[in-house]
């Protein structure tokens, strides 16, 4: 008997250990726990995990939350009251999703993959795994060639001057064999399901009427070849073990200021599309999607007059937009237009001259909730990393973009991670963006994940603290965020 009550007693002693640790909080929040439970926004509670019908992942304009876990007690109730109220509705859905994530440039792919091999593996893990650890990243862009974030200029056909070549005899992955192929197979080693969107900033410079990387324009006589240049690129990279899920025939085909860039005017991508790369891709029965425009909201005439023909629309999935310009609203002008064709957000940068609290406030606005508000399927921040000096990109390439990661003695995690974190954890691939009101300065869209859970992603987008109700049938719950705070609400 005496042994039995040793035994019992040493249980006792030890059950407080096995409930925190059955309990504690999502390991993922770990790096910001000290600071986000000085500066709860939300009720908490202090003895031990709370009970709690709803996970708050609250980032602050402060810092003091980024991304973690609230250790607060949300449960609905059928109590009613006179806050301002989101209803989140299932009955009335919109688009799928397939993604949230990044530009992975050729400079991002040299700085992570120079990574130390353990180092790497768990920044990798930490950005593309989906399990309670990571942000789950689920969308990639990369350049075809070179972009202006590479660390020089390049395509896979380059040549002498005044030379050509027709039959794409030379064509050659180049620097990409030596950091972004290889990044991306340990990248989908981790996440092979990730998609991937190829984009290219310049043709050959022997293709293009000024003989430059930057400007010009592609000659008529060499739209074929261009076309099999998609192809065999599209042909390399399975070879590597990559499947690129869509192309954009031109990046940003309306400004030739870059180093490197093209001009490919509205007729000239229709045609492009129409009789050459379209059939190109039928030809060699690729199922890489095409995906026209890739620039600025302020021209939506632009993929309005590439799908206004029929035979060039039958080749084109959808239209990718960036808001350098313009309004958010217009994606919803091309969708309405063409509601079969599927609309995407492929890049917004983040300057190293802004502020977090500024970034964080528009890009969440405009992107993660505004573009999806307005249809699109995915949104990408441009991009993944940069070194303390914003670097590496071209001559004349960008030198005040700011990647979501810092590369230097350490790795820092800046606000563009932490927009895309917001919604890319938990609004996973095959999501269902569901039905929820504006309210109050209360920014907001929700979702429905393929394992049924809900998602709300909130911004206060007003000049002081809010309290406010979430309504989901016919229950609410009580929150509060301060003002510029976002937060990610699943149940």
């Amino acid at each position: 008997m005496e042994g039995r009550f040793k035994i019992i007693a040493i249980c006792l002693a030890l059950l407080p250990v096995f409930i925190s640790a059955a309990c504690g909080n999502n390991p993922a929040s770990s790096r910001e726990t000290s600071k986000s439970e000085e500066h709860q926004d939300t009720t908490s509670t202090t003895d031990g995990p709370a009970n709690t019908d709803v996970q708050l992942w609250l980032t602050k304009p402060d810092q003091s939350a980024l991304f973690s876990r609230q250790n607060v007690r949300l449960l609905f109730s059928e109590a009613t009251g006179s806050n301002p109220t989101i209803t989140v509705d299932l009955s009335t859905t919109y688009q799928s999703v397939d993604g949230f994530g990044f530009a992975l440039t050729g400079g991002s792919a040299y700085l992570i993959y120079k990574l130390p091999a353990a180092k790497r593996k768990d920044l990798l893990h930490e950005l593309f795994s989906t399990d309670s650890t990571s942000i789950g990243v689920s969308y990639l862009r990369v350049s075809i060639g070179a972009s202006d974030l590479s660390r020089r200029v390049f395509s896979y056909d380059d040549l002498a001057s005044g030379q050509t070549d027709t039959t794409l005899q030379q064509f050659d992955m180049g620097p990409d064999r030596y950091n972004l192929i290889p990044l991306l197979n340990e990248i989908l080693d981790i996440n092979p399901h990730i998609k991937i969107l190829g984009s290219p900033w310049s043709p050959p410079v022997w293709m293009k009427t000024n003989d430059s990387s930057i400007g010009g324009s592609l000659q008529h006589q060499y739209y074929d070849e261009y076309a099999q240049y998609f192809v065999k690129y599209l042909k390399a990279m399975k070879s590597n073990g990559i499947h690129i899920d869509a192309i954009t025939p031109q990046n940003e085909p309306l400004y030739g200021g870059n180093n490197p860039s093209m001009v490919m005017k509205p007729g000239e991508e229709q045609d492009f599309v129409k009789n050459f790369l379209g059939p190109a891709f039928e030809d060699a029965g690729l199922e890489t999607k095409i995906i026209i425009y890739d620039h600025n909201a302020d021209n939506p005439d632009y993929p309005l007059t590439v799908l206004a023909d029929s035979v060039s629309r039958k080749y084109i999935a959808g239209s990718a937009f960036h808001l350098y310009g313009g309004d958010i609203s217009a994606l919803s002008r091309v969708h309405d237009a063409y509601p079969d064709k599927n609309i995407y957000f492929t890049e917004q940068y983040t300057s190293s001259e802004s502020s977090f609290s500024s970034d964080l406030r528009w890009h969440m606005k405009n992107l993660i909730i505004g573009a999806m508000r307005n249809w699109s399927k995915n949104v990408l921040e441009w991009n993944l990393a940069s070194d303390p000096n914003y670097e590496p990109h071209t001559p004349g390439g960008c030198s005040t973009c700011k990647g979501a990661l810092t590369i230097g003695s350490n790795v820092t995690r800046n606000v563009s991670y932490y927009i895309v974190a917001s919604a890319s954890k938990f609004v996973r691939p095959g999501s269902e963006r569901i039905a929820s009101n504006f309210v109050s300065n209360l920014q907001n869209v929700a979702f429905k994940t393929p394992e049924g859970k809900k998602v709300l992603i909130v911004l206060n987008a007003g000049d002081k603290k809010q309290t406010f109700d979430i309504r989901f049938k016919g229950e609410v719950v009580t929150t509060v965020l301060s003002k510029g705070a976002v937060g990610t609400y699943v149940w």
